[in-house]
């Protein structure tokens, strides 16, 4: 049987994040690494490596759906795919994520902690219980509304998971486009529409076992 590389358990790295961020809000911060990894790689000649390789996300979503089944595994609707709805839904994203920003500097100038983790946007989680007293309270909304993100875009990841294929995520991931976005400046549009293959290719059809 072949054996396993060390980044095909990354897996557990997402699950642990989840669960420590639930522990303790602060944990959130670690999140970053997911933001600015992916970026980096891409920026330094590793193109989409960590969208076909690292991304712990997509392999707990191909372990959730495959393994145990959860996932009626049927191709994504095209408009899933198509350009105009992933930089949209990119622009949308980060646009959500300015407006967190936001709400840490006016917390930064004297604003008072909103302690809640807001769902999909929409729900607002109370986080009353969560121990934030020993740094100071903008350093603390931060991690609430990046914990916001986070959970926000696994819950979709988790939805479009069970409606189609395992990793139908990774077709419209934000990291996904943005590092897209990094080939096509960096190398022209002909290693981009390999990328955008790759990205497709790897996250969608292989996952479901292509």
């Amino acid at each position: 049987m072949k054996q396993k590389k060390w980044y095909s358990y990354l897996w557990i790295v997402e699950l642990l994040y989840l669960c420590l961020g639930l522990f303790n809000i602060l944990f959130a911060w670690l999140g970053m690494l997911f933001f600015t990894i992916p970026l980096l790689i891409a920026v330094f000649g590793g193109g989409k490596a960590y969208c076909n390789r690292y991304c712990g996300r997509g392999q707990l979503l191909g372990l959730l759906g495959e393994k145990l089944k959860l996932s009626r595994n049927v191709p994504p609707p095209k408009f899933l795919r198509s350009r105009w709805f992933r930089y949209g839904f990119l622009a949308f994203f980060m646009t959500m994520f300015g407006l967190m920003l936001f709400s840490t500097y006016k917390v930064f100038t004297g604003a008072p902690l909103q302690q809640t983790v807001t769902l999909l946007w929409v729900f607002k989680l109370p986080w009353q219980w969560a121990e934030v007293d020993m740094v100071s309270p903008w350093i603390a909304q931060f991690a609430f509304g990046f914990f916001s993100v986070m959970l926000t875009s696994t819950v979709l990841g988790f939805v479009t998971m069970v409606l189609f294929r395992p990793r139908s995520w990774c077709v419209y991931c934000p990291m996904g486009t943005m590092t897209q976005g990094i080939c096509i400046l960096k190398h022209g549009k002909e290693v981009a529409a390999h990328g955008r293959k790759s990205k497709e290719d790897r996250g969608v059809a292989e996952a479901a076992g292509k």
